[in-house]
């Protein structure tokens, strides 16, 4: 057995039952066995195991239904969802104004309070 060449590859996994998402380098070694066949072993860390293509299982709920994505998903998910649960700075907000606001005394904007029939309005029929 000889070895033709080594490519590395990597990937993210996302489990579909429990949501567990990971990712994994692997060093996939082309070789020829001694009839001249083409064979790749996948190797982690230096141990061989099986190809992550094949069927790969969840390393937290051993589920078998897990998505392949390219490089770098889970870790770009991560950070999105670590960008929504920030806190915002401290400071004053001011609320939007919408068009739903009239003119009261003085020219200062009041809301409009909505009332059901102006809720229902575009569904009452004219009477003809």
């Amino acid at each position: 057995m000889s070895e033709t060449a080594v490519v590395h590859e990597s990937y993210s996994f996302a489990c579909m039952r429990c949501g567990h998402g990971w990712e994994q380098s692997y060093q996939i070694e082309h070789h020829v066995d001694a009839d001249g066949r083409e064979f790749v072993q996948y190797v982690v860390d230096g141990q061989v195991v099986p190809s992550p293509l094949s069927r790969p299982s969840c390393a937290n709920c051993d589920n078998h239904v897990v998505r392949i994505m390219r490089p770098g998903r889970v870790a770009s998910a991560r950070e999105a969802a670590h960008r929504q649960h920030e806190t915002p700075p401290a400071g004053p907000v001011e609320a939007p104004r919408g068009a739903g606001e009239s003119q009261g005394q003085g020219g200062q904007k009041e809301p409009h309070h909505w009332h059901l029939s102006d809720i229902l309005h575009p569904f009452q029929r004219k009477a003809s």
